[in-house]
């Protein structure tokens, strides 16, 4: 069985479920797993990865690739 109907199985069986306390339950694992899967993937950069990321930047910034703090704020506040 694939990754896709899996999910699909699953959420069919939660949606059938009429027990508060177990989806809460479901909800807190999902959460709990969610936040723990993060976790693993975030590691600290090296130094060297650090500095790629600073000297892009700086890159970008020289070639006009930036947006100022209130333009971005502007874009942001015609999402909705």
């Amino acid at each position: 069985m694939d990754i896709q109907t899996k999910k699909i199985n699953f959420i069919q069986e939660f949606l059938r479920l009429k027990d508060e306390e177990l989806i809460n339950k479901l909800d807190n694992l999902l959460k709990l797993e969610k936040k723990k899967k993060f976790k693993e993937e975030i590691r600290p950069y090296s130094e060297e990865e650090f500095n790629a990321v600073i000297d892009k930047a700086e890159e970008d910034s020289k070639n006009g690739k930036v947006i100022s703090a209130d333009d971005l704020k502007n874009d942001i506040d015609s999402w909705s």
